[in-house]
């Protein structure tokens, strides 16, 4: 095994630091490829995932390996027949949500493999159970074109008259899986839906690629969803990296009440850095969001970097401790579990 290379934390900061606002509103397609203009993707060939590949790992205890969400069984029961908003996790980035007459659905993937990675622990419902609980139409929100947030199998199953909402360049995607309402959104684009809920699509600091399709062919982004007034809003972070974006949403978008923000595929941090936060700062993104509560999502379900998919809530609670920050604010979910927004 070779040496992992040394990553300066403290060099990364500064860099991140260093960006400007206004290049989050600049132009970020050039030549048919997307780019995040703030600061562009650092490039990785082949040899530079090798190199991840083949390099010593950091080593977990029994604890850190083994450590998983609970699984709350029939978590429908739960719903059905029950009025009010809430926010249920099927697992990975799929999280059921309704928001007065609309029901959501993030990044659906019920897949057992994500490519190549196989799943831990299964969906907490199926697309079956889902078909059977919403009389309204389902609204899907996708953040990216990854194999673990956009699951061809998981949307050819989903009901006929699913309205997507996509960040630009996946339309024909999912038009080719036989879907026809689908929304291409770009950032800080809004859309007002009928009952005065809406949806925002934000910037990420991410990049895409998938079979059949070049890299960064087509956009990333993350979401707010809020609800009819008194509005409930959620920030549905998808994947991405530590950026001044979170600062400026949360300037632009005050009162977020629901921060879902990822904490997964972190280490090593010289190879994740700029597509993952680690737990650090994800608290700092969160801090900026100016969310009333941070629920971590993409843990537990498949094991995407080196260190064990349930080991990120493990340094989620120490960080919590150390910084001293509100235990009651971080809402850690058991796969099936079911948080009402009262």
């Amino acid at each position: 095994m070779a040496a992992r290379p040394d990553f300066d934390e403290k060099a990364w900061r500064n860099k991140v630091e260093a960006e400007k606002a206004a290049d989050l509103y600049a132009p970020h397609k050039k030549n048919g490829t997307f780019f995040n203009p703030w600061m562009p993707m650092e490039k990785k060939g082949f040899f530079t995932l090798l190199r991840w590949k083949l390099s010593r790992r950091q080593n977990y205890t029994d604890e850190e390996k083994q450590f998983m969400p609970s699984v709350v069984p029939d978590p429908l029961k739960i719903v059905r027949g029950r009025t009010g908003d809430f926010i249920m996790w099927v697992g990975h980035a799929t999280y059921l949500i309704r928001l007065g007459n609309d029901l959501w659905l993030t990044d659906p993937m019920f897949s057992e493999r994500a490519l190549l990675p196989r799943r831990k622990i299964p969906p907490a419902i199926s697309i079956d159970d889902l078909k059977g609980i919403t009389r309204s139409r389902l609204n899907v929100v996708i953040s990216h074109n990854h194999y673990d947030h956009l699951d061809s199998a998981s949307i050819e199953q989903l009901p006929d008259n699913t309205r997507f909402f996509v960040p630009l360049g996946l339309k024909k995607f999912l038009t080719d899986l036989g879907k026809t309402d689908i929304v291409e959104m770009d950032w800080w684009e809004t859309r007002e839906l009928s009952d005065g809920s809406k949806i925002v699509c934000l910037p990420a600091q991410h990049w895409s690629r998938r079979l059949g399709q070049g890299i960064n062919s087509t956009l990333w982004a993350s979401f707010i969803l809020a609800g009819p007034a008194p509005r409930k809003t959620i920030y549905f972070g998808g994947d991405s990296g530590y950026f001044i974006g979170f600062s400026e949403i949360g300037k632009k978008y005050r009162g977020i009440d629901y921060a879902l923000v990822p904490t997964t595929a972190y280490n090593p941090r010289w190879f994740m850095h700029y597509a993952h936060m680690d737990i650090d700062e994800s608290l700092d993104a969160f801090k900026e969001l100016g969310a009333h509560y941070f629920i971590p999502t993409q843990w537990g379900v498949f094991d995407l970097g080196d260190e064990p998919s349930g080991f990120p809530i493990i340094e989620l609670r120490k960080k919590i401790a150390e910084r001293k920050l509100n235990p009651s604010q971080f809402l850690i979910m058991d796969i099936g579990q079911v948080i009402f927004l009262e």
